[in-house]
């Protein structure tokens, strides 16, 4: 099969987005007045097109319509809110194809991978509008008689939101649904790899608005570079930034937002491992770590990097790994066979390169893959094949997060071992353990174990589901979306005391008058 051609690829993005009613779609013939930002696909390194840049006077109007429709979005029925998300969630399902169309040709997942993304985003909508009717206060139990205390929760304020390319529309949707049924407007500001699909989820949330006669200026897209990202740290305006994307990234936004006392909801890097126990069933962890380790290119967040094995059975696992990681078709992301996709530039993959060069300085042998392919085909892109390194020890470049397909190996001899070696590194998004041991297993998820915000028994560390809350710990950022009471992050506290008596007691027994 043919390698796709810029030209018709461009073709299919301009369709996707005319479907989506996109008003604003890239020029692939001439640039627009000022500042430009250019659209390209991973699939050939061509370039789709162009698109205005948000200038620094058009996202102070943003903000300033964001605080405007916050002002009547808050007093708004929540469920009555739902019902936004609840139309958003309809037009998302009705553009799957489109959307799934974007994500590929500006992330490069693979047709699975994509459309598994878009229903992610019809799964958190369906998630929010629920909530709408559930954002629970409490009834306390107070000490004074003749006295209720109680705690609500109100909107909080415009959510400024930050994303990275390799989840273009599911992170988005995780915020801007929880967002607004929480009645926060949202300002985003997309990857300048993804303005695409940004372009797409705006034109589908502005249809819902219209069609379910919410406010205007609930949400505004701000496309550029890291200026608008630091405008929305520092306008006091934003009273949560919610930014996914490097460590680097977190360091820069983080004590800016702090600065002003806003609150800020980190998802950074990930460099996560999956110990394989004697136990094991040795066929179902090949299957579960060659996803978690290869899927989407090894760009998640949550990507298998570190393999932590026992020395019992590391010579019946891995080169079982090897062979599989041998035989994973790489190419087209639009081809029904292919597995893995392109890197989203050729920056990743000298990246790729560099930290394979410094494991085998370190001694790691390289057991499959490491090699650039596709290189005739699309001489501008950036195709890879998964690798497979054996490591003795782990070393710093083990312990550095790189955004690419490479899963190094190491050996353990006890539990204890495996558990100190998962924890070591800075950071702490998620883990996994493959064991048929009930003791193994919890021992892995108790409070000694895994150090992770996310931690699985016979699973890889990728593939969440809406329903729990994602994030994690140390250098990941502490930050939690998605699922179960991650809505509290949209919304303020309050405690409220009720006197229904005569009398006016004080709390701790103090007198007073």
């Amino acid at each position: 099969m043919s390698h796709p051609t810029t030209d018709a690829l461009r073709e299919r993005a301009t369709a996707a987005l005319a479907r989506c009613g996109a008003t604003t779609a890239p020029d692939p013939t001439a640039a627009p007045s000022g500042a430009t930002l250019t659209a390209r696909t991973p699939l050939t390194g061509g370039t789709l097109g162009t698109l205005p840049v948000t200038t620094a006077d058009e996202g102070a109007a943003a903000l300033a319509a964001a605080t405007r429709a916050f002002h009547a979005w808050r007093t708004v029925p929540a469920p009555r809110r739902g019902a936004l998300v609840k139309r958003l969630g309809a037009l998302i399902e009705a553009h799957q194809d489109d959307l799934a169309d974007l994500v590929t040709l500006e992330a490069g997942k693979i047709r699975s991978e994509a459309l598994g993304e878009v229903r992610e985003m019809t799964d958190i909508c369906d998630f929010a509008v629920g909530l709408s009717r559930q954002l629970h206060g409490r009834t306390i139990a107070g000490e004074r008689p003749g006295h209720r205390l109680s705690e609500t929760w109100h909107p909080l304020g415009v959510t400024g939101v930050i994303t990275a390319f390799n989840f273009p529309v599911a992170v988005w949707s995780w915020n801007v649904a929880l967002a607004l049924v929480c009645g926060d407007p949202v300002v985003w500001k997309p990857s300048e790899l993804t303005p695409l699909t940004a372009l797409a989820c705006t034109a589908l949330l502005a249809r819902a608005t219209a069609d379910t006669d919410a406010p205007d200026g609930l949400h505004h897209l701000l496309l550029g570079g890291p200026d608008l990202g630091t405008l929305l740290a520092d306008d006091p305006r934003v009273a949560l930034v919610s930014a996914t994307g490097s460590v680097r990234m977190g360091r820069a936004v983080a004590p800016r937002v702090a600065a002003r006392f806003g609150r800020s909801l980190l998802e950074l890097g990930g460099n996560n491992a999956a110990v394989v126990a004697p136990s094991a069933d040795l066929d179902l962890a090949v299957r579960g770590i060659v996803f978690a380790a290869a899927g989407t290119a090894g760009q998640r967040c949550t990507t298998l990097r570190r393999l932590i094995v026992h020395e019992d059975v590391a010579d019946r696992l891995l080169p079982c790994l090897a062979d599989a990681y041998r035989s994973l078709p790489v190419g087209d992301p639009f081809a029904e066979a292919t597995l893995v996709g392109p890197l989203v530039h050729r920056g990743a993959r000298d990246a790729m390169h560099e930290a394979l060069a410094a494991a085998r300085r370190d001694g790691g042998t390289l057991l499959a893959g490491g090699e650039a392919c596709l290189t005739a085909e699309a001489p501008d892109a950036a195709y890879v094949r998964p690798a497979l390194v054996r490591m003795d020890r782990q070393t710093a470049v083990v312990r550095t997060e790189t955004f690419a397909p490479i899963l190094y190996a190491l050996t353990y001899r006890t539990l204890d071992e495996a558990v100190a070696l998962n924890n070591e590194v800075p950071q702490g998004l998620s883990a996994a353990i493959f064991t048929r041991d009930q003791r193994e297993a919890e021992r892995f998820l108790a409070a000694d174990g895994s150090d992770c915000g996310i931690t699985n028994v016979n699973l890889g560390t990728s593939g969440a589901e809406v329903g729990g809350a994602f994030g994690g710990e140390k250098e990941t950022g502490g930050g939690r979306e998605s699922g179960s009471d991650a809505w509290r992050g949209y919304m303020r506290r309050a405690t409220n005391t009720v006197n229904y008596s005569d009398a006016l007691p004080l709390a701790q027994g103090v007198t007073f008058l």
